[in-house]
């Protein structure tokens, strides 16, 4: 197994890409702890990966607050021993479908400062307590919208907000690579299956008009799946990519060309 005796933080771990690496973690046996704000999503994913014979704990813990990250993270490692891998997966707070020249300022400004926060607070942490022991993987999430400029898309902050935390990701990999720390960051599409449960009211098209867009722009003629999510993930958690970091992993089917 790729991750066997590592321990792994999972924050938004109860949304459908967080629950999806955390399955995959536990599958290739991880021990994981489970992070966000609310428990009983957490806790049924936590049930999925015990069903399995998986280890899971679980915590409510909001990413945008300092003191919250750092004393959970403080407790994984009392328990655990160390924390391996943390891996970052909570909402930005993005608006999008309403063009720039249309948005308001705190619309725009609130996944840029999200985002960055998050990333940065849970990586923060993570960081230090790597350190300790030499060596760590800290992974980072963002979307095709860094790259992929549609006419008649509008995605708001979002996009740029990615872009800091692909540039967070970069800066965090220099600094912290002398301390035998990679960190990478996950590039993906919009994955169909997790907008189960969502709401489509304001969405520009339904939501199989929207999946079909997805895969006329990719070069692979499919949609990114949250199983390509886990399974990158894993690996990039791995020994097996030990020899990469500071790297802007692509899951966009093609949407986007590096």
């Amino acid at each position: 197994m790729l991750l066997e005796d590592r321990n792994a933080v999972i924050y938004g771990g109860g949304g459908a890409i967080g629950g999806a690496v955390a399955r995959a973690f536990a599958r290739e046996g991880a021990r994981v702890f489970l992070a966000g704000r609310t428990l009983a999503a957490l806790d049924k994913v936590a049930e999925q990966i015990r069903s399995t014979g998986g280890v899971a704990e679980t915590a409510q813990v909001d990413a945008l607050d300092e003191q919250a990250v750092e004393e959970h993270i403080g407790e994984v490692v009392e328990q655990a021993g160390s924390v391996d891998v943390s891996f970052n997966a909570i909402s930005i707070r993005d608006v999008q479908l309403i063009p720039l020249a249309e948005l308001s300022r705190e619309d725009f400004i609130s996944p840029i400062v999200t985002g960055t926060s998050t990333h940065f607070l849970t990586a923060r942490a993570a960081g230090r307590r790597m350190a300790e022991g030499g060596s760590g993987v800290i992974l980072t999430l963002s979307s095709s919208a860094v790259r992929a400029y549609v006419p008649g898309v509008y995605v708001g902050g979002f996009g740029i907000a990615c872009a800091a935390i692909e540039a967070l990701t970069k800066q965090l990999a220099a600094e912290l690579g002398p301390r035998g720390i990679r960190v990478n960051c996950l590039r993906s599409e919009g994955i169909p299956e997790s907008w189960e449960g969502v709401s489509t009211e304001s969405w520009s098209g339904s939501p199989a008009e929207i999946e079909a867009q997805v895969k006329s722009r990719s070069l692979l003629a499919r949609a990114t799946t949250l199983a390509d999510v886990g399974n990158a993930a894993a690996f990039l958690a791995s020994d097996r990519a030990r020899a990469t970091t500071g790297t802007v992993f692509n899951l966009t089917s093609g949407t986007v060309v590096d």
